[in-house]
């Protein structure tokens, strides 16, 4: 049941192009969306009795041949499969629509199959190299899809991805030959348990340096977050909603929390370079979010300010902290995608993405005008939406463990994201309304649907979140509770 998650979207993936002669639209719309369908009714039906019933471990086989890959199922691949799955319908419902205007829309969704294929492939492999090789099949699919418009500004901004992306990779794969190395094995378990018994700091502390470099750039944390301003806003809206929502947290903040926690343990001095990253790049990309006049660009930086949210609660590494930065993973996988999948309907209706350009949208696309405004307010942290309990949690966390400069940073990123998210609510949309867009429509049926839906979730998510933490963030963060064991009671907390 669980190799469903990598060979479903492969096998429909490499059948689309022909089904495409057949249909060039219809039916790879309904192919592609059955399947982000059929996985999503998987992960929530099926994945926590497979978790109970033991089920969890399984050999990846192909015409009746292992092929080497174990694949495991636990509370926090289980949380992440569905946060994937559920953001993958929601993209492909939008893109009906969306995407006619580009064309080869086979290719397309073949191309997003293969990355959610990767994505899915990531969170449920048990070895570093395997991790590295799902890691490439997203991105792969990811450059490609960002280039999509074939137009100028996407082809740089893929290539600048593309190039950063493969010194990303270099970065990763490097380190995994240096422990295998180290310890002759690549499963998770073997090479913690041989780096718990080996004296080698120096060597150890090289690995984890460049698994941060590697995957901090596919996170896109300040440093190294020089790819994602360009190759977001140049994509269509929902790859750029896929990029922002799922492919950073799977591949760098995933990835990144599985190796620190399962492999290296998260020690002292990794726990602090990790907030030392999170809470510069929460502060810093909110700053530059304020001077962007491009919707898409802003939200992108946006993306890098709440990213460092994320890592900073899972880099101080209580069970309080852990738990604040998962669900904010998930709030901010839905508001974000939210948002980019919005920015694509002003955009496909007014033709600009410049804030400058754009007044009293409301009235001509209310739907898009409400949404936006959901998701705005659920990442600015406004109650009761859900971005609010989850940054919420966080600020707990860093005041019960005594990092209260950590905490006034998080309020003070919160100010300035409600500061320039209200800054496109007046200018997009609560401004006197423009004469030229008087023929401006609201976005057809199926992409207001996919928006409503994820609106809907954020203030769901909000009112009852006590039942979703303790249905799928607690079980995520006791998936990783062995890793915590070190920085707990270096900090005092039992």
């Amino acid at each position: 049941m669980i190799f469903l998650f990598i060979a479903l979207p492969l096998v429909v993936a490499g059948i689309l192009p022909l089904v495409g002669k057949i249909s060039p639209r219809l039916l790879p719309d309904i192919l592609a969306n059955a399947v982000f369908a059929a996985l999503l009714a998987i992960a929530l039906l099926a994945g926590p009795s497979l978790i109970g019933q033991g089920a969890g471990l399984q050999p990846l086989v192909f015409l009746g041949e292992p092929l080497g890959i174990h694949l495991a199922l636990d509370g926090f691949s289980l949380f992440m499969l569905t946060a994937i799955s559920l953001v993958g319908l929601c993209i492909g419902l939008f893109s009906v629509n969306y995407m006619e205007h580009y064309g080869h829309k086979a290719a397309y969704y073949a191309l997003l199959l293969i990355m959610l294929a990767g994505m899915n492939g990531l969170v449920l492999v048990t070895d570093l190299f395997q991790v590295y090789l799902f890691l490439e099949v997203a991105a792969i699919a990811s450059y490609a899809l960002v280039a999509y418009g074939l137009g100028h500004e996407e082809l740089e901004a893929s290539f600048k991805y593309l190039m950063l992306s493969a010194v990303s990779s270099a970065l990763i794969v490097v380190s995994v030959t240096l422990l295998f190395g180290l310890t002759g094995s690549l499963e998770f378990g073997a090479v913690s348990q041989a780096l718990r018994s080996l004296d080698q700091p120096l060597a150890a502390g090289l690995c984890a340096a460049l698994f941060i470099m590697g995957f901090g750039l596919k996170a896109a944390l300040i440093p190294f977050h020089a790819w994602l301003p360009d190759a977001h806003p140049s994509a269509p809206a929902p790859i750029s909603a896929a990029l922002s929502g799922l492919l950073i947290k799977v591949s760098g903040i995933y990835a990144l929390t599985r190796i620190f926690l399962k492999v290296f343990g998260l020690t002292p001095a990794l726990s602090n370079i990790l907030m030392i990253l999170g809470a510069v790049s929460m502060v810093v990309a909110a700053f530059l979010a304020l001077g962007q006049k491009d919707i898409k660009r802003m939200l992108a930086y946006s993306s890098i300010s709440q990213v460092g949210y994320i890592v900073l609660g899972i880099g101080l590494g209580t069970p309080l902290g852990i738990l604040g930065g998962l669900f904010h993973l998930l709030n901010h996988a839905l508001a974000k995608s939210l948002l980019f999948l919005n920015s694509g309907s002003i955009q496909m209706a007014a033709g600009t993405r410049n804030l400058e350009e754009m007044n009293g949208l409301s009235k001509k696309m209310p739907v898009t005008a409400a949404t936006t405004l959901v998701g705005s307010l659920s990442i600015a942290g406004v109650p009761p939406l859900n971005g609010f309990w989850s940054k919420l949690i966080i600020v707990m966390a860093l005041v019960q463990a005594k990092r209260f400069g950590f905490a006034l940073a998080a309020i003070l990123a919160s100010v300035l994201t409600l500061w320039y998210y209200l800054i496109i609510q007046r200018r997009a949309f609560f401004n006197k309304p423009d004469e030229k867009w008087r023929d401006v429509r609201e976005a057809p049926f199926l992409m207001t649907t996919a928006t409503v839906v994820l609106a809907l979730l954020c203030i769901v998510i909000g009112i009852f979140f006590t039942a979703t933490i303790s249905t799928w963030i607690e079980p995520a963060r006791d998936a990783l509770a062995g890793g915590l064991q070190v920085i707990q009671s270096s900090i005092g907390i039992q």
